[in-house]
């Protein structure tokens, strides 16, 4: 069983090893009640968000969120060996489960292990960076104004494209959903529900680029849903809904109801480029 004790002859000592980051609660209790992190000056989790890695695995997602979220933040580096036996007697599980655990961080890209040399944290040119996972440990990391900026640019590239595609693909039910979704930002926005607000926004955003009809562009819409997760707030980025980005959610909708794909792309640049981040690296539209 995992717990929070902490070890004096577990062999982990020095700056970033194992022993810095026990897992907060117990197996099996509920972590969406308290943050999943305890590592020092780290602001990785927040009461109420479980991230994609522990959501619904038990021991084998947990022990993958912790060590992923430790190679991320650079507090596991390349210097020494990730020892299967040290994991698994620093959080209290079986060997079957640490080895499944560094088998996910291996498809992702952040370790690997070879013969004679053992398991290694890989560079970061070598991870998978579209991973949602990824994106959330570095989003939530000492990397989390980069992360978030790479995001909204990717963001950037691409819906204004999806929107002007999404124009051409004349699905009354799925533009009728997105209209509902404005309504349902709008009503949010009356209320002050920022949490009804985003999910509605999120939704918004995964329709639009189904929409499109560009099978590449959906498989990309994980990076948008990421993106609008870990962006501190709706889509523009503030702490609170504002009237800005419900206009501009508007006009995409009517725009993509009436077939006008120029007006659909140009609607949402002007809501990316609300965003801080964007404002510093892309220049705002002009009003057409």
């Amino acid at each position: 069983m995992m717990t929070s004790a902490r070890s004096a002859d577990s062999g982990l000592t020095g700056p970033g090893d194992l022993d810095r980051y026990p897992f907060s609660q117990a197996a099996g209790a509920d972590r969406s009640a308290a943050p999943v992190w305890e590592g020092p000056d780290v602001d990785l989790a927040r009461p109420g968000r479980r991230t994609a890695g522990s959501r619904g695995r038990g021991l084998h997602g947990q022990l993958v969120q912790q060590l992923g979220q430790m190679i991320v933040s650079g507090d596991l580096g390349a210097d020494r060996p990730l020892v299967p036996e040290e994991i698994g007697q620093r959080f209290e599980v079986s060997r079957t489960v640490v080895r499944e655990s560094l088998r996910v961080l291996e498809a992702k890209g952040l370790v690997s292990a070879r013969p004679n040399v053992g398991t290694r944290v890989r560079p970061v040119s070598d991870w998978n960076l579209l991973d949602p996972d990824i994106i959330e440990w570095r989003a939530f990391g000492p990397q989390r104004d980069d992360q978030r900026r790479e995001l909204t640019e990717l963001r950037w590239t691409i819906e204004p494209l999806a929107a002007r595609l999404a124009a051409g693909h004349g699905r009354e039910d799925a533009q009728a959903r997105l209209v509902d979704m404005v309504e349902i930002m709008g009503h949010a926005l009356a209320q002050s529900d920022a949490i009804t607000f985003a999910r509605a926004d999120s939704e918004f955003h995964s329709l639009l680029i189904q929409l499109a009809g560009n099978r590449m562009l959906e498989h990309l819409s994980g990076i948008v849903a990421s993106a609008l997760q870990v962006s501190g707030g709706p889509v523009t980025g503030c702490d609170r809904p504002n009237e800005g980005a419900l206009v501009h959610h508007a006009r995409i909708a009517e725009a993509l109801g009436a077939g006008d794909g120029a007006t659909a792309e140009a609607a949402m640049r002007q809501l990316l480029t609300t965003h801080p981040d964007v404002e510093r690296v892309v220049p705002a539209p002009r009003e057409h």
